[in-house]
């Protein structure tokens, strides 16, 4: 223990008699990021719609997907944009589900979602593969999402492409492996995968910065 606090002592001197060069690496490291450029940087003033597909084995196993993952991403892309000054318009989702409820096949048809909410742009996400469970070991957890990422232009003339593919998103949570399924961690599970996907995908309409 004197050891660590000797050092720590040593380190703070260096810091204040002119050796900042001990302390100058972390600080280059810690510094260090990459700034990413939006995939899709036209949302900026503009009214938008958060509209989730999940297919019938999904939504049996897990009823909420498609509001929870939209409502996740609907926060997250909100809370984002208006940090960096850069005004958004989003439809509540909770105005969504209760549209796709009474009309099912807007599920599948971005165009009729945008024409009921009067929007200019529809984000559109199909959820391929959600899984808490291993399905071979269910005693194990490991969430996945694997959702492709569309966004469908209503503005558009009808001559000019108005639908955009973005790059598809896989997460995987945890990341180290699979863990033995207790009383509170399938939920907490569930969580994080919303969060990391909705992160994911929200950055794609934003520049942001990675650590390298």
């Amino acid at each position: 223990m004197r050891t660590i606090t000797r050092l720590v002592a040593v380190m703070a001197l260096a810091g204040t008699s002119g050796g900042c060069a001990l302390l100058t690496p972390f600080a280059v490291i810690g510094e260090h990021k990459e700034r990413i450029a939006p995939e899709f940087d036209k949302l900026a003033g503009r009214r938008s719609a958060i509209l989730v597909w999940a297919d019938a084995a999904t939504l049996f196993d897990y009823p909420m997907a498609r509001f929870e993952l939209a409502t996740y991403i609907h926060d997250k892309l909100r809370d984002e944009m208006r940090s960096r000054e850069l005004g958004i318009d989003l439809i509540d989702t909770r105005d969504v589900e209760d549209y796709i409820q009474q009309n099912p096949n807007a599920q599948v048809d971005p165009g009729m979602v945008g024409r009921n909410f009067k929007t200019d742009f529809v984000i559109y996400i199909e959820l391929v593969e959600m899984q808490i469970r291993d399905p071979d070991q269910p005693q194990l957890l490991q969430g996945r999402i694997q959702a492709l990422v569309q966004v469908h232009d209503l503005r558009a003339d009808p001559d000019v492409t108005n639908q955009y593919e973005l790059t598809p998103v896989t997460i995987v949570y945890p990341e180290r492996g699979p863990v033995m399924i207790n009383a509170t961690n399938s939920l907490n599970i569930r969580r994080m995968l919303y969060h990391k996907s909705a992160e994911t995908i929200a950055r794609k309409f934003y520049e942001h910065t990675i650590d390298m």
